[in-house]
């Protein structure tokens, strides 16, 4: 029991807790109930210490629970009770980093409401600046190279702030109060233009020439949050033909970016909880079926149902997509199958057959980062490919996990690691067919490691001896005292789908997904196995067929 004098409380809390406002959040709270102590950062969570009388130390735990940001995700509060110390105020204290202990990371959040009125408003200090952020949005993942989540461990730590930021940063009220990547056009990153060949685009508006450029039926590369897009005009049947000429992307869909809800609504049919998804902080791409009449160039998305669509989610995206007063086709800034460019020379590089003009900026990425695309089935929302908005915050498992790296399949590659109760699932990597995404999948292994301080007992892998994953498996393992765990790849498909729907006990297993490695040495697809979390008994499987030139026959039958 708290005495009538007051008490110290002494609170540690996990979760989603770094760069969501969560330390602006308690410095506030503690004002409110006149409570004093301090509130810091550490490499595993958020500590405080809060002194004063025991009603308003009640409150402030009760209002800790239900008022926190809406961007933070509480996993956990520990509370003990001491005497009290004599503190005179509450402040926010210095960062400490201790060994071993990690942090969940928040994923990159579309711009808030307060922050697009603000580039919008011409009165505003940050009227069109297309790095406007707060504690509420903007880059999180892609911009953090090591924890405690502050400034100095981002690539924002070249950015000195102007003493106008540095006091939004500093007033507790605030809502840029210790918001990481604070910055204005005085301070913060930039943009430029240039052509093909590197040159300057000598204008005196970035975002309206590059506007009139799409406009006029050129490709752009835009750089974005966690790589560059390819952007042309979606009305455009030319632009359009181009772009996928010079992408080698001759029918695969392409994805939409359109400037508001009432624009989505005139080309397509969206139910409540599409626009729940399309509005939602995470803003991901959503498959919507196509309104007839629709003037979206038939070209995006070929003989489909299904048009890939999404919201401005950066204030550059905002900025571009009013200006140019059309819908943009906003696709990956990549050769087909390879990763999204993310840094300007690469792009530059990689990017200069395919893009006219390079929008650019100066913000480093550390985490590539694509777009995730959502459906909405039977009212539900399901993931097709989970990345920005969502990763790296994990999946929770309902036991607690040794120290695991499962290193995923070929095709449409995400790999996993785990630690204690968290599955920390990594953003979409790609195709592992070439050494570009190799290295993008052998990087972010190593990133998250670093976050989430993992060092793997156990890898687990796709028995198929080819896959580029299965090669980087067995190489860290050589050597390594690590236990290998191969794993057969329609097993897999059936576990995952027990472990989503909670199901503990064997089942009849059916596994239609397209072909696998099996353990007897063939190529296996169609497959009915009585299985569990363990292991499994193949019971039915479809006839084998010879195949002319391997594997490779399966995809290019010609």
């Amino acid at each position: 029991m708290l005495t009538k004098l007051g008490r110290l409380a002494r609170i540690s809390v996990r979760g989603v807790v770094q760069g969501v406002g969560f330390r602006p959040f308690i410095y506030r709270l503690a004002q409110q109930y006149d409570l004093k102590g301090w509130v810091r950062n550490t490499s595993g969570n958020v500590e405080v210490e809060v002194e004063g009388d025991e009603a308003r130390l009640n409150r402030f735990l009760e209002d800790l629970k239900t008022e926190a940001p809406p961007m933070s995700r509480i996993e956990n509060i520990e509370v003990s009770f001491a005497a009290l110390r004599g503190y005179s105020d509450f402040r926010i204290g210095e960062s400490l980093s201790r060994e071993g202990h990690y942090q969940l990371v928040s994923p990159d959040i579309a711009t808030c409401p307060d922050c697009k009125e603000e580039i919008f408003s011409t009165t505003d200090r940050r009227f069109r600046y297309a790095f406007t952020n707060c504690t509420n949005c903007g880059p999180r993942f892609t911009i953090i190279e090591d924890i405690p989540y502050d400034r100095p461990k981002t690539t924002m730590r070249k950015f000195k702030m102007c003493p106008l930021c540095q006091r939004e940063y500093d007033v507790p009220l605030d809502r840029r109060f210790h918001a990481q990547p604070n910055a204005c056009p005085e301070c913060g990153p930039s943009l430029e233009l240039v052509d093909s060949e590197d040159r300057m685009v000598d204008c005196e508006d970035v975002i309206k020439t590059a506007s009139r450029l799409l406009e006029e039926g050129k490709i752009l590369a835009v750089k974005g949050l966690g790589g560059f897009q390819l952007a042309c005009d979606a009305t455009g049947d030319g632009a359009v033909s181009n772009l996928r000429e010079r992408k080698r992307r001759p029918s695969k869909p392409l994805a939409v970016m359109m400037g508001n809800m009432q624009e989505i609504e005139r080309h397509c049919l969206v139910s409540p909880e599409e626009r729940e998804l399309l509005e939602s902080p995470q803003a991901p791409i959503v498959l919507l079926s196509w309104k007839q009449g629709s003037n979206i160039s038939k070209t995006i998305a070929p003989n489909l149902k299904y048009l890939g669509v999404m919201l401005p989610y950066t204030p550059l995206h905002h900025l571009l997509v009013q200006e140019a007063g059309l819908p943009l086709v906003m696709t990956s800034g990549n050769l087909s199958e390879e990763p999204i460019a993310k840094d300007n020379d690469e792009a530059l590089r990689r990017l200069k057959g395919i893009a006219d003009y390079f929008l650019l900026h100066n913000r480093g990425i550390y985490a590539r980062y694509d777009d995730s695309v959502y459906m909405v089935e039977e009212g539900k929302a399901r993931a097709l490919r989970r990345a920005r908005g969502y990763a790296p915050y994990p999946i929770f498992l309902p036991f607690k996990s040794r120290q695991i790296l499962a290193c995923g399949a070929e095709d449409k590659n995400t790999f996993c690691l785990t630690r204690d109760e968290h599955a920390f699932l990594s953003q979409h990597i790609g195709d592992m067919e070439n050494e570009e995404t190799l290295e993008h999948f052998e990087n972010t292994i190593g990133l998250y490691k670093k976050l989430f301080r993992v060092e793997p007992e156990i890898i687990a892998y796709d028995l198929h001896p080819e896959y580029l994953a299965t090669k980087y498996a067995v190489e860290m393992g050589s050597g390594a005292n690590l236990k290998m765990v191969p794993v057969q790849h329609h097993h897999a498909h059936i576990v995952s789908c027990m472990v989503e729907n909670n199901v503990r006990e064997p089942v009849i297993g059916v596994a239609f997904d397209g072909t696998g490695y099996g353990s007897d040495g063939t190529i296996w697809g169609g497959e009915f196995l009585v299985a569990d979390w363990k292991g499994f008994k193949r019971v039915g499987h479809l006839e084998y067929m010879p195949l002319p030139g391997g594997a490779t026959a399966i995809k290019k039958p010609y």
